[in-house]
């Protein structure tokens, strides 16, 4: 009797209703389960490799806990000394002092304390270890003491860069990183201009980052346009000349420029042979920005010759046909028709190449000499040399706000529309 109510009205019961969204509902949830699962891996492997590695990043970049660590009496008896008072900690601080480096010396771990205090104000590693050697054979009071073994225990900007740097959290490593200091009286100002390295190299690696995204599109778009043009078959073909470098070890081509571009290289042997160049001036194309640069455009242009081919070829070869059939010029059809119509691949490629380029650092190692090193070789540095974590991953959130910076640019100008208007 339901039934045939239900079949008549075409209505459903409230019972039925409850019933039908119920398992409604119900499948939606393990349709969502089946696709979180099935995402799991993915989610699992960005989070070991991009999310945990750029938080480790942030927290490494205002990590302090040397001084705090490893000098705890000397970090608490700091804690009641005010620094803008002129005068030197008491006797209890120098106390806590001695018997830190006793401890230290002992530990092996006055060395990170000393050293950490170095990158601040020099000598402060000397001052540290070299007192170390001799607290053990001191005995009470220690002030007196102390200041004859080291005239620097009688500097007050000794004491306060210690007692500054014995929070556990520190901007020191931002600061240097824009190429300034912190004064012992806690002002901040910008290094002599000698002594600046982190500014210069972050915009070359900049505008020469610049320079190779314009080098591939100029090259790259004749090549994407030919391949486009061509039927299939020799595309193909030809598309393998463009892949072929992927085959290759970076390290071999990168090598190989430096065969091709020093002083003895092939290209100056050729020149010279031409007569284009005398074989007493030779060209300087190898250990300066100029062998950066050839390198990595070299390297990079598969990366925009890509992205350009593949919204080319998506372009109807009909519409220049139209364009020409109306009066238009072949500049001018190029110039209204395709090229707007290739600005997506313009734009894909451009940001990739270039965010590609500004976080190189075997290439420009490798070519780039003095002139041509990158920040991402000063990052290297600091991690590998200087074992300066904290300055390194300073250096490596300001490079990564600069890429998403313009990364969010370019999502504003290209991310809603792809497309340009040319007049």
């Amino acid at each position: 009797m339901m039934a045939n109510t239900v079949e008549a009205e075409g209505q459903l019961t409230p019972d039925e209703q409850k019933r039908l969204t119920s398992d409604m509902h119900r499948s939606l949830r393990r349709k969502k389960v089946r696709a979180l699962f099935l995402v799991a891996p993915l989610l699992i492997f960005i989070m070991v490799t991009f999310v945990s590695p750029i938080a480790t990043m942030l927290f490494r970049s205002i990590d302090n806990p040397q001084v705090s660590e490893y000098m705890p009496n000397t970090t608490a008896a700091l804690a009641s000394w005010d620094g803008d008072s002129n005068e030197l900690p008491d006797e209890a601080t120098y106390a806590a002092l001695v018997e830190d480096l006793v401890v230290g010396r002992k530990n092996h771990t006055i060395g990170k304390a000393a050293t950490r205090l170095n990158y601040e104000k020099s000598q402060m590693r000397s001052l540290l270890t070299g007192t170390a050697r001799k607290a053990a054979r001191l005995k009470p009071p220690y002030k007196a003491q102390l200041i004859k073994i080291n005239k620097g225990w009688g500097d007050i900007d000794n004491w306060r860069v210690i007692k500054r740097e014995s929070k556990p959290y520190t901007t020191s490593y931002y600061i240097a990183a824009f190429d300034m200091e912190t004064t012992p009286e806690g002002e901040i100002r910008m290094l002599p201009e000698n002594q600046r390295v982190y500014l210069q190299m972050l915009w070359r690696t900049v505008w020469m980052s610049v320079v190779i995204t314009l080098l591939t599109l100029l090259l790259g778009y004749p090549v994407s346009y030919l391949l486009a043009s061509l039927p299939m078959r020799v595309a193909n073909t030809l598309m393998i000349l463009v892949l072929l470098p992927f085959w290759t070890s970076l390290l071999v081509r990168t090598s190989s420029w430096i065969a091709l571009l020093q002083g003895q290289g092939v290209i100056n042997d050729i020149l010279v042979w031409f007569g284009l160049v005398n074989d007493e001036s030779r060209l300087s194309m190898i250990y300066n920005a100029t062998g950066t640069v050839i390198a990595m455009t070299h390297i990079l242009l598969p990366f925009m010759i890509l992205p350009l081919y593949s919204v080319m070829k998506t372009i109807p070869p009909s519409y220049m046909r139209a364009a020409r059939s109306l009066g238009a010029t072949p500049f001018t059809a190029f110039v209204k028709v395709y090229l707007p119509q290739s600005v997506p691949g313009i734009s894909a490629g451009a940001i990739l190449v270039f965010i590609l380029a500004i976080g190189y650092y075997i290439t420009p190692a490798l070519v780039g000499g003095q002139t041509g090193q990158f920040i991402g070789n000063m990052i290297a540095y600091h991690m590998q040399s200087s074992l300066n974590w904290g300055l390194a991953a300073a250096l490596g959130v300001v490079l990564l706000t600069l890429v998403l910076g313009i990364y969010a640019l370019y999502s504003r100008l290209f991310g809603g529309n792809n497309q340009m208007t040319l007049r």
